[in-house]
């Protein structure tokens, strides 16, 4: 059939049916248990919500004991405690944790200024790092940690866990194979309607837990929400941003934040793609979300779901669901198909548990983790340049240096 009269249905169904079977990212990772002589000793610097979370996976996996946790805040440093093995040591200074030479690595999980300069003792305690996103404060502590982790011998995984969930790399085979068409936009959006502060049992605590308010802490909603949708267009496009234009301010929480409440970018990547990122504080509608805009077709991904809609070229008349003549943009206008992933009947487990697979069979391996230091560097820097050009209303552009 020509392309103008091929149905929407033919489309979804052939393209579902050619994109199912794959394996999700790191699943065989444990496909055997690992003896006690094989058992990683780790450390969690910062054991707060997400510290905890990680905790709370790592119970599950063999071979991996919690050892040691530090903490700064006492309900936080009980709680990672909890999920300790027993006899773990307890620790207010991560410096005394990383003197443990029994402890062959880390996780940290802390507020974003304090990421390069845990990572920088922690490779030189040569310890092994898993270290959340984003990964550095500014762009100058990115290209640092990049030559560091270089000259060590270690591994080193920045906590982009959406790297190794198998709907990702379904949407990029979809991608490779054409499925889309010519891609020319990237629509990325992670909203809430919160303010986004969390309850403090003691006043002199207010910033520490609620450090995401203030901009000597962190980035605000780019760095912190908006970061892992930033890594997934660099992920998909295997590219940089070239430059980038945006806008942000406290429009709706006036309550002594510095950091946005709303922030909207538009990023320029190589070939003339377009990835507007945008994350509202005031309104949840459709909360996080990407498209993918091809001429073929659009990819909507979700939080565990991706929908794939076939593109109509307007006023083309054809068959579509058994009805003659009806007119194709009209018909295909807001259906979708949910774009399967995995092997039939497999477990899909919490992304972060595949990122953490990875990161231990890694160590095991001696392997570079799909989400690096180099990665990790783009996505640090894409989303710097995405708040100085909020903050100086100016294009901000990917100098050659940083890719040094």
């Amino acid at each position: 059939m020509a392309n103008n009269t091929t149905s929407r249905r033919h489309f979804v169904a052939t393209s579902v049916t050619a994109l199912t079977g794959l394996a999700v990212v790191g699943s065989s990772a444990w496909a055997k248990p690992v003896s006690k002589a094989d058992v990683i000793r780790l450390g969690m610097i910062g054991t707060g919500a997400r510290g905890a979370g990680l905790a709370t996976l790592i119970q599950k996996m063999p071979g991996i004991e919690l050892v040691a946790c530090c903490d700064t805040i006492p309900e936080h440093l009980q709680k990672g405690m909890s999920l300790a093995v027993k006899g773990a040591k307890a620790y207010t200074d991560y410096r005394q944790l990383l003197e443990d030479k029994s402890i062959d690595a880390v996780i940290i999980a802390t507020p974003l200024y304090l990421h390069y300069p845990m990572a920088v003792a922690a490779l030189q305690a040569e310890k092994h790092v898993y270290l959340e996103k984003s990964m550095t404060f500014d762009i100058p502590q990115a290209i640092d940690l990049v030559k560091k982790v270089r000259e060590s011998n270690l591994v080193f995984q920045v906590g982009y866990q959406y790297r190794y969930y198998g709907l990702y790399h379904r949407v990029k085979e979809v991608i490779n194979q054409n499925w889309l068409g010519k891609i020319t936009h990237f629509e990325c959006q992670y909203n809430r309607n919160s303010n986004w502060r969390f309850p403090v049992s003691d006043p002199k605590l207010e910033r520490a837990i609620n450090w995401r308010m203030h901009r000597e802490y962190c980035g605000g909603p780019l760095s912190e929400l908006c970061a892992h949708e930033i890594d997934v267009v660099n992920f998909m496009l295997n590219a940089h941003p070239t430059k980038v234009i945006g806008l942000g301010g406290i429009n709706y929480w006036k309550d002594g934040r510095d950091t946005f409440d709303n922030i909207r970018t538009v990023y320029d990547y190589p070939n003339g793609v377009k990835a507007s990122v945008t994350s509202v504080l005031s309104n949840a509608y459709n909360g996080y979300s990407i498209r993918i805009l091809g001429d073929k077709a659009t990819v909507e991904i979700l939080r565990d779901k991706a929908f794939i809609y076939a593109e109509s070229t307007n006023n083309a008349k054809g068959t579509v669901d058994g009805v003659t003549g009806a007119t194709l943009a009209v018909t295909t206008q807001g259906k979708g198909v949910e774009l399967e992933f995995g092997k039939p009947g497999e477990e899909k487990l919490e992304p972060t548990t595949y990122a953490l697979q990875d990161f231990f069979s890694c160590i095991k391996t001696k392997k570079q983790p799909i989400s690096n230091v180099e990665t990790g560097r783009d996505g640090s820097i894409s989303i710097h340049m995405g708040n100085a050009a909020a903050d100086t209303e100016t294009v901000q552009f990917w100098k050659p240096e940083y890719s040094v």
